[in-house]
């Protein structure tokens, strides 16, 4: 049975390669922001390429906050990439402007305090231990460009809750969130979509868990 997979359009770039790469691992594809479509799917991917604020703005025009909460709620898959990530946590702060995002992580997204920014080009990750996004592919490199991350995970668990996958990365001996696998909900901070033949093995990977 061949999956369903929505890619919100909600104004922001570099959807076309989104598509195609989850079409490359098997999936049907709908581009849309369609709020019945966005709900309906096996899997919904929310891309990202900008400022958080932007981003956020766009989002909110398409209601796609909701749908990213609706879906959460009856533990249907969400796919966040780069500021697709970003605006998944509770804040963002660019230039000195502090933009509210979806909040469904604590934590803020900043500039990176590295000597070099933008983080730009491929580079190694820390995978946890039990990690099924990176299955088979853990030692492998992927594509980053960005300026602002999430330096500080902060999200409490106790003893009724299974705590997070979280995936670090460094960038000139800053160490930033990489991805995440929270139930319904995952995350990268680079592009799976130009990480070549790693990046395809990892959505094929979400594509196979949904």
């Amino acid at each position: 049975m061949t999956k369903k997979v929505v890619v919100l359009d909600y104004g922001s770039g570099n959807l076309r390669s989104a598509v195609r790469a989850v079409e490359r691992a098997g999936a049907e594809v709908t581009l849309t922001a369609d709020r019945q479509a966005a709900q309906d799917a096996d899997g919904l991917l929310v891309p990202g390429v900008g400022a958080f604020a932007a981003c956020m703005a766009g989002l909110r025009a398409v209601r796609g906050h909701e749908m990213i909460g609706r879906r959460l709620a009856g533990g249907r898959p969400v796919l966040g990439i780069c500021v697709g990530m970003q605006i998944l946590f509770e804040r963002g702060v660019e230039h000195g402007v502090e933009t509210e995002g979806c909040d469904e992580w604590p934590g803020v997204v900043e500039r990176l305090q590295a000597p070099v920014v933008p983080h730009m080009g491929w580079n190694t990750v820390e995978v946890p231990a039990g990690s099924r996004l990176f299955a088979g592919i853990e030692d492998e490199r992927f594509y980053f460009v960005h300026s602002y991350g999430v330096r500080d995970w902060t999200l409490q668990t106790n003893d009724r809750t299974v705590a997070p996958l979280v995936t670090w990365a460094e960038h000139g001996g800053d160490r930033f969130v990489a991805a995440v696998e929270n139930g319904p909900l995952t995350a990268t901070q680079f592009h799976p979509e130009k990480s070549g033949d790693a990046g395809a093995a990892l959505l094929r990977n979400w594509v196979e868990s949904l």
